[in-house]
Order: structure tokens, then C-alpha cells, then sequence
């Protein structure tokens, strides 16, 4: 007779989604760092004497132990002492978007149990500064974007047109972003791109010198956060849901 190993994995977590499965249970997501994302269902989590302190909630962090027997299902949540961490989300809801948004990508661009401890990190680090004013909000989404697509294997080439592989020069005229090319295109080559969109001065010194968002104006922001949900779309074969809420404003 066989029997089922359960295994007890313990992390560091964030919650980055959690659905309602019984009157007492949750189901929770959570992306962790050595583990990566992890779905497990946590029993007894509503009722008023839970052992994770009442219901999970959306971006509380701490440790977790779950039991992992199969991949193929759900994971068996048996500790989290979460901590409500980011509680400036609550009162502000362009950052809670943000939030929300990022959260997102993160689980439909990672595979499960697949760990990215320093996507975990800018993530962590995305949550804290968006105790922040509007501009500075919007800069930090656009730096967590750029490092989740290096960290996927997805960085767009910033530094050369992708299609005849031209150095970037700063006498470039006119330079695209091409999704299906995954990066810039000089004006030589962009007639072949029919996705391109037409890059602004401001956007274009931005993306190849990543330093320049500290002191980028919002319109420019705004610019490069449209390039970013329009690539975005198109690897993920429709706009993310919550992207109306990010340049809605």
C-alpha cells in the first residue's frame, strides 16, 4: 500500500489573493520567496479563534508553513502569523491599483513553485514605496514591471533596435517600441512593424537609461506605463483586468 509523503515547507510570504472556499475556509495565493507561487487552502480561517488570526487578507506578509504532498493541488496552509504590513494601501487607492495590478502579473507571468526570491524582494520593496505621492506611485509600478520581465525571461532590448541591432544613439530621430520585436526600433526598420508605438524623447531617454524615472515628469510616466500595459497585453493575449484602473486617472 502507498501513502501520501506530506511535506512541511515553511517560507516567507505574501498574499496575493485570497477567495472565499467555505463559510470557514479560504483559498489563498501566495508568492513566496524560495518557493515561489503557491495556492493552499486555508482551513478554518474565518472562524473567529483561527489559528492565522481571522481571515487572510490581500498583501499581509509573514512566515508560512504548508503541507505539499501534490503539485497538481492545492497546498494545505497550517501557519501564517501575517502581519497587515502595508496598511497606507487601505487610504489610498491609486497604490492599492498599483497593488492590485502587480499582484496580478505576478500570477498569471510566474509558474507555481517556480521561485524568484529577487522578484520577491522588488515586490516586497514595490509594496513599501507606494507610501508615496501619485508620480512617485507610478514610478515605482514602472520599475517592478521592468524587473518582473527581466526576471521572466521577457527583458525588452532597451539599448538597440532589435531588428538590425543599431547601437541607441542619441541622434536617433525617431524610435519605436515594438512588442512583437520585444524592444526599440530605429526608423530604418520600423515600416516592417505594424504593432509599433512611436516613442516620445522623454519616454525613449527614460527606457534606455532607467536612473532618468527618479526625475521623469508624469506625463512622461504616464507615456511609459501606456507602452507597458500595451506590452503587457499582448503577452498575455488580453489587457490585464486591472489596467483600466492604473491611467483611468
Amino acid at each position: 500500500m502507498l501513502y501520501a509523503v506530506h511535506m512541511l515547507i515553511k517560507d516567507q510570504a505574501i498574499c496575493i489573493r485570497a477567495v472565499d472556499f467555505s463559510e470557514t475556509s479560504q483559498v489563498v495565493t501566495f508568492f513566496t520567496k524560495a518557493t515561489g507561487k503557491v495556492t493552499a487552502i486555508a482551513k478554518g480561517s474565518k472562524r473567529a479563534k483561527s489559528v492565522f488570526d481571522g481571515p487572510i487578507e490581500l498583501f499581509s506578509v509573514g512566515d508560512i508553513v504548508f503541507s505539499d504532498s501534490h503539485r497538481d493541488k492545492l497546498a494545505t496552509l497550517t501557519e501564517f502569523q501575517q502581519r497587515p504590513a502595508f496598511r497606507h494601501l487601505a487610504g489610498n487607492l491609486f497604490a492599492l491599483n498599483c497593488s492590485i495590478f502587480a499582484a496580478e502579473l505576478i500570477e498569471r507571468l510566474t509558474n507555481d513553485y517556480d521561485p524568484h526570491p529577487e522578484l520577491f524582494q522588488h515586490f516586497l520593496e514595490f509594496l513599501q514605496n507606494l507610501d508615496s505621492e501619485y508620480r512617485t506611485q507610478l514610478m515605482w509600478l514602472i520599475l517592478f514591471q521592468l524587473a518582473l520581465l527581466n526576471e521572466i525571461g521577457l527583458r525588452p532590448i532597451l539599448d538597440a533596435c532589435t531588428n538590425c541591432r543599431a547601437s541607441f544613439s542619441q541622434t536617433w530621430h525617431e524610435v519605436y517600441f515594438s512588442s512583437s520585436a520585444n524592444g526599440l526600433i530605429c526608423r530604418d526598420c520600423e515600416a516592417a512593424f505594424t504593432d509599433k508605438i512611436k516613442l516620445s524623447r522623454g519616454v525613449l531617454e527614460c527606457l534606455t537609461a532607467v536612473k532618468l524615472l527618479g526625475s521623469a515628469n508624469e506625463k512622461t510616466l504616464r507615456e511609459i506605463e501606456k507602452v507597458l500595459i500595451h506590452h503587457f497585453t499582448v503577452i498575455l493575449g488580453r489587457p490585464p483586468k486591472m489596467a483600466v484602473h492604473i491611467l483611468g486617472k
